[in-house]
């Protein structure tokens, strides 16, 4: 094993790699429902027990961890520490594997990949990462993969900037549609139909992704506005969604109506998109006679300081 760390002039150690992050529901199906009320969680160093190690190597860890950015809840994720030649045609890269859950993981036969700061791969490689034991909950446990000539593409590796990332299983399922029992019993058979070529037609979400896609805005007589939304879940899990804040847009950019909406035990499944229809009062409507030939509607971002 090679030293972990080459540091000059009593340097501090830096982590020459980032971050790559994934929802431990897609990697392991496991959640952690007490980390919901928690925004951002600190791991701790955790050393596999079979490792050995100096005391300038086991400062040096701790240091570079709490470097290392807090998870969201219920996610894993692989921090890159350092990418160094072992020998000829041999690379060891070195990474944490951090885990956000209160409790602990193990991880199993898993493809990773080797990635620059575009994002353009470098390598791909299939490891056993069993062996590097259960991670504890709320932990950070550094380990060791080694890759081969044979596993990259390319002989020439970034010394900084680089990251390790999990290659996540394609879905095997079709993306398609899926109707609240209120739409299903009332939505002409015809209008079904529509909505179900649509959404074999579209192009699916990205794996993890859910987003919104405008179907149909209108004023009513009574003045309220009516947004029907296509909620689509790239998640191989079904999501169940409570608080959706949304802005309306028209065709000239201006906002047109803006709220909050509560849902109750609203869920989409697996890979299907669900058309809603929000209903904004006329006492949200913020500009009269709105151009809606084109529009947009989105979500809300919450606002960081």
């Amino acid at each position: 094993m090679l030293p972990f760390f080459k540091r000059k002039n009593n340097d501090k150690p830096k982590m020459t790699g980032n971050e790559s992050t994934v929802s431990s529901e897609e990697l392991l199906n496991e959640t952690s429902e007490q980390e919901a009320e928690q925004n951002q969680i600190h791991t701790e160093l955790s050393i596999h027990p079979e490792w050995t190690l100096s005391k300038e190597d086991q400062y040096s860890f701790q240091f570079l961890n709490m470097e290392c950015p807090p998870l969201l809840p219920n996610q894993v994720s692989l921090s890159g520490i350092n990418l160094q030649e072992e020998k000829e045609g041999t690379y060891q890269v070195t990474a944490f594997i951090r885990n956000s859950l209160s409790k602990a993981i193990t991880l199993h036969e898993t493809t990773l990949v080797l990635l620059d700061s575009e994002d353009q791969v470098l390598g791909r490689k299939t490891f056993d990462l069993s062996d590097a034991g259960t991670i504890p909950g709320q932990s950070s446990r550094p380990w060791n993969f080694l890759f081969t000539d044979k596993d990259l593409f390319t002989t020439s590796l970034p010394e900084e900037g680089w990251k390790l990332a999990f290659q996540l299983k394609p879905s095997s399922r079709k993306h398609s549609l899926d109707l609240e029992n209120s739409w299903d019993q009332t939505l002409a058979d015809k209008d079904k139909e529509k909505l179900k070529e649509m959404v074999e037609k579209l192009d699916p979400p990205k794996a993890g992704e859910v987003n919104f896609m405008g179907l149909q805005a209108s004023k009513k007589d009574d003045g309220n506005l009516h947004v029907t939304m296509l909620i689509r879940n790239g998640n191989e899990k079904n999501i169940k969604l409570e608080q959706i804040p949304l802005q309306v847009e028209d065709a000239e950019g201006d906002m047109v109506a803006k709220g909050g909406f509560t849902l109750n035990d609203f869920e989409v499944k697996a890979n299907t998109s669900k058309p809603w229809t929000f209903i904004f009062p006329k006492e949200l409507i913020q500009k009269e006679n709105a151009d809606l030939s084109h529009w947009k509607a989105y979500p809300i971002q919450k606002q960081t300081k």
